[in-house]
């Protein structure tokens, strides 16, 4: 699923708050590689607990599913690895550089799929928490 996913959300901890950014990636070897520039995503994910989120739905909206992954990312910098990397189906969503590939490495994946509820049964008595 992840490998069809068109994007994420890369949770991390920034000065002591959690942070989340919207990122697309690649599977690529059981690994999540994704590209940023410098900056708060590169500083602070670098050899860092992370979390990568992403979901998404299967058979035109019957069933929905989300798979997250914990791990530690790291700036790929070994040449041999960083010419392959480069050639990956990854590009950026925005002007500007981002030229620097990062690699998630999970230590954790999980994940769920359900069938979520018929959303007109409940259009009338949807309410957010706090009204």
């Amino acid at each position: 699923m992840l490998r069809d996913a068109p994007f994420g959300r890369l949770a991390l901890c920034i000065q002591g708050v959690p942070g989340i950014f919207p990122v697309n990636f690649v599977v690529e070897h059981g690994t999540i590689v994704f590209r940023t520039s410098e900056g708060t995503k590169s500083r602070f994910s670098e050899k860092a607990p992370v979390a990568l989120e992403a979901d998404g739905f299967l058979n035109g909206g019957a069933l929905v599913w989300s798979v997250i992954v914990h791990g530690q990312a790291a700036t790929i910098n070994q040449t041999g690895e960083l010419m392959d990397t480069v050639t990956l189906p990854l590009h950026p969503w925005e002007m500007g550089r981002k030229d620097r590939f990062m690699r998630l490495v999970p230590e954790t994946i999980t994940g769920r799929s359900f069938a979520p509820l018929h959303a007109a049964a409940h259009s009338r008595t949807a309410r957010a928490h706090d009204e």
